[in-house]
């Protein structure tokens, strides 16, 4: 149903006319609802730390994980020692809780395990983002800073850097709001933020977004194996198996094209963004290979086969937005 729908917002048909006059009334309650919290008439509350959100303004998988991993990463090089908060989609979690990456997914989500997994700092998730950067700061004293999974329109939390990111082979689709199209505040939006990064090749969405985005690229070069993360393979080496390569990610096509630049030949089965995985979806799989992403490992560790293998990927990223973080935060402690 998700893929449906996404393919649904990349154009306009006829049925979109019956959904364009709730668009509008949904992008009326956004703007007001934004309104009310910039002029204090809605309260918001500020931590003692700064806060720098990654989010985007369209429904489904833009890039915001590796995004977080990689500003984790720098900023811990610059100096910092960042905490990560997230809603934890797809968790059963009523609360706030902290994540590890032996955390199981379908209590914390997918996501917050392999942040947690790649960065070494501290995870908190639940669903009111005030609350869980009260209780990491109150965990993690050390944390002079908080990354924001998401949570761009979780206007409660003040924020002092907004990063968006958007799929620059997708864009923005037709360039409706929900339900018409799969945008959750108007393109418009964007010139209000600090930076706007696009993820993968630059296409001709690119130009009529202002200011103009950095451009990240994920990039990926060895398997690990699922059971043994020690044992490392090179594409060439999977040359003469069978392949079956599995993604529930936001866009899985992504995923699959990128094996394919590999060299790869293989059997492909996407799923809904965030799906559940149990060992009954790879019985009728009987290639000697099963190929999958990171955030889809960490929901299969469990009943891991020998035959599973990883791919990770890595964010290259211009170091202009790395410059323009830092110099909007030094503004701060100025």
């Amino acid at each position: 149903m998700a893929n449906w729908l996404q393919k649904q917002w990349l154009t306009f048909t006829l049925w979109h006319l019956l959904l364009l006059p709730i668009s509008w009334l949904f992008s009326i309650v956004v703007t007001l609802r934004r309104f009310l919290y910039k002029s204090g008439f809605f309260h918001s509350y500020r931590l003692n730390v700064p806060v720098v959100v990654v989010g985007n303004i369209n429904v489904g998988g833009a890039g915001k994980t590796p995004l977080v991993i990689w500003l984790a990463e720098q900023l811990k090089l610059a100096g910092y020692k960042p905490g990560v908060i997230s809603r934890g989609y797809g968790s059963s979690l009523v609360g706030v809780a902290s994540v590890s990456p032996d955390s199981d997914p379908s209590d914390v989500g997918d996501e917050p395990v392999l942040i947690a997994m790649r960065t070494a700092c501290p995870v908190f998730v639940g669903a009111k983002r005030v609350e869980v950067g009260l209780a990491l700061l109150k965990a993690h004293p050390e944390c002079d800073i908080i990354i924001s999974d998401d949570g761009l329109q979780h206007y409660a939390l003040q924020r002092d850097v907004e990063l968006v990111v958007f799929d620059s082979v997708k864009g923005f689709g037709n360039g409706a709001l929900l339900p018409a199209g799969p945008l959750r505040e108007p393109i418009s939006r964007l010139k209000t933020v600090d930076v706007i990064v696009g993820n993968g090749t630059q296409s001709g969405v690119s130009q009529v977004v202002m200011p103009a985005p950095i451009e990240m690229q994920l990039k990926a070069s060895t398997f690990y194996n699922l059971n043994n993360r020690q044992l490392e393979l090179s594409p060439a080496e999977f040359a003469s198996k069978s392949i079956t390569a599995v993604a529930g990610i936001g866009n899985p096509d992504r995923f699959f094209h990128q094996l394919s630049t590999m060299g790869l030949h293989f059997k492909s089965k996407a799923y809904n963004d965030h799906y559940q995985y149990c060992a009954q979806d790879f019985e009728d799989i009987d290639t000697d290979i099963v190929i999958m992403t990171e955030k889809d490992a960490v929901k299969c560790t469990s009943f891991a086969r020998p035959n599973f293998w990883v791919l990770p990927v890595r964010a290259e990223i211009d170091k202009r937005l790395l410059t323009d973080v830092l110099n909007k935060l030094n503004k701060l402690r100025n």
